[in-house]
């Protein structure tokens, strides 16, 4: 079979899926250890009968639902490859508006910040990939997830302190400039938990109570300890609590409160400012 009839071949298996055509894609690249531009550079070439059973097993796997990054085992965050498995989130493309914005910040440096919840390390590995003169920590309660973002940091080469904490646990007496997480936040009972990809990933790193607020209500209230005065926060949350994430950061005194959108136009983040005063609220 020609590549570009695999291609037309893996599309129609995952027609079910969101987007059909870059899974087959992407599976065959990783089939063939090539880039995407060599299926459209060379699409004459001809599968061995071997790579064609292995090219259908893949498909097998991602149209049963497994995600194509646990296949491949990468997903690529603000263009760096990161190793994925099941014990964190995948690193979604929304996530990046966090960064811009981190980064828009233009915070000196030296300047500490710290990506809590950091799964594969994403969030630290991008802003530490831009702002080497940063000082990134990066925590997550699961040691298996900490093992992870230090493969990932240690292949990326990239100055970041990776520790087991449950958010600020392992934190005290430290400050910081910024604190930045993409936290559980979906109700305990959203229907889409047992839809696509997500039945595949840790519920611990999607749920939140039945508000889904419990660990941003959590972050946002012991964040005023942790962050240096004029420091600055900034939380991912679902597409419909932005209002009340601004609300949150109202109540616990934080300024400059406001939100920002994901690629679909959504808000997808919200953020404030840590003032003097607002510790002994």
């Amino acid at each position: 079979m020609r590549l570009d009839q695999a291609l037309t071949h893996g599309a129609d298996r995952l027609h079910g899926g969101d987007s059909p055509q870059l899974d087959a894609q992407l599976l065959l690249c990783f089939l063939l250890d090539r880039p995407r531009t060599y299926l459209y550079t060379w699409p004459e070439r001809e599968l061995t009968s071997e790579q064609l059973a292995q090219y259908e097993v893949l498909l097998a796997r991602r149209a049963a639902g497994e995600p194509v990054a646990h296949i491949t085992g990468v997903r690529e965050f603000w263009s760096l490859p990161l190793k994925v498995n099941s014990s964190t989130l995948i690193p979604r493309p929304d996530t990046e508006a966090l960064v811009e914005y981190a980064l828009g910040l233009a915070l000196p440096g030296g300047s500490a910040v710290v990506d809590l919840g950091t799964g594969t390390g994403a969030i630290a590995l991008a802003l530490a990939s831009e702002r080497p003169d940063w000082v990134v920590t990066a925590v997550d309660l699961k040691p298996e997830a900490v093992a992870l973002a230090k493969v990932n940091r240690d292949a990326l080469g990239l100055e970041v302190e990776i520790l087991q904490s449950s958010w600020f646990g392992s934190l005290e007496g430290r400050r910081f400039d910024l604190v930045i997480s993409n936290p559980p936040y979906i109700e305990a009972a959203d229907p889409h938990l047992g839809q696509g990809d997500v039945r595949f990933e840790p519920l611990s790193a999607l749920t939140s109570g039945e508000d889904g607020l419990v660990d941003i209500t959590h972050i946002v209230e012991k964040g005023r300890q942790f962050l240096n005065d004029g420091g600055t926060m900034v939380l991912e949350h679902g597409y419909n609590q932005g209002a009340q994430v601004r609300a949150l950061f109202g109540r616990f005194g934080y300024t400059e409160v406001g939100s920002g959108k994901d690629l679909a136009g959504r808000e997808r983040y919200s953020f404030g400012r840590l003032a003097a005063a607002t510790k002994e609220i």
